[in-house]
């Protein structure tokens, strides 16, 4: 059947970190006079994603936009990389660093960004399917492409995560599309190109340098 409707993931295929993760901690922790050590806070926070298992999907968006479960994520980031850490800088840094994440110059869009989305969202439906919260509309708001996309589906919102499927099928059903009707675009072999597939989406496997946005075949 003809594609009628493009999904793409967002980190790593629309827009990307100006710095790695540690170092934007690292800001962070200056902001509250803390002397963090940037790659260790790295370390700290690839170490604790690894471990921070999968999530069951339920039949309801996840609680507090999935702040609670950023805090606990960077609660074992802090217990790794600075445990002497009190609770109230704990507090602190986790707030500001909530907040850090969806202002404006933290991301970035890839270059061919705008222009492959300016080709596009006359001709097909848009749509964003993230494994994010409600930070992302903002992000991609400031970034100037929101208009291009008809939806963010959010795991925060849908209440399933990638490499879930489901996540998949409950964006479908909110676009009222069939499977084969729908092409997923991202970067990831496990998020996005296996749990697509296993929903029944065409794929395009993105891989920068080597394929960009702009070797997507219906451009």
């Amino acid at each position: 059947m003809k594609i009628k409707a493009i999904f793409f993931d967002a980190a790593g295929t629309l827009i990307y970190l100006t710095k790695s993760v540690g170092e934007h901690y690292a800001l962070v922790g200056r902001e509250l006079g803390l002397n963090l050590e940037a790659d260790k806070l790295d370390r700290a926070f690839h170490s604790a994603w690894k471990r921070t298992p999968p999530r069951e999907a339920i039949d309801s968006p996840r609680e507090d936009d999935d702040k609670e479960w950023w805090r606990a994520l960077v609660d074992l980031v802090l217990d790794e990389a600075a445990p002497s850490l009190g609770e109230l800088d704990r507090d602190n840094f986790f707030e500001i660093a909530y907040e850090h994440f969806a202002e404006a110059g933290v991301w970035e869009l890839y270059p061919e960004v705008v222009e492959v989305l300016e080709q596009l969202h006359s001709r097909f439906q848009l749509a964003v399917v993230s494994n994010f919260d409600g930070r992302l509309r903002v992000i991609l708001e400031r970034l100037g492409v929101s208009k291009y996309f008809r939806h963010v589906f959010v795991s925060s919102e849908l209440g399933a995560d990638k490499p879930d499927s489901e996540i998949f099928r409950r964006a479908l059903r909110y676009v009222d599309l069939v499977p084969n009707e729908v092409l997923h675009v991202g970067d990831d072999p496990e998020r996005d190109w296996k749990a697509a597939s296993a929903a029944g989406l065409s794929i395009f496997e993105l891989d920068r340098p080597n394929k960009s946005l702009r070797d997507l075949p219906l451009l």
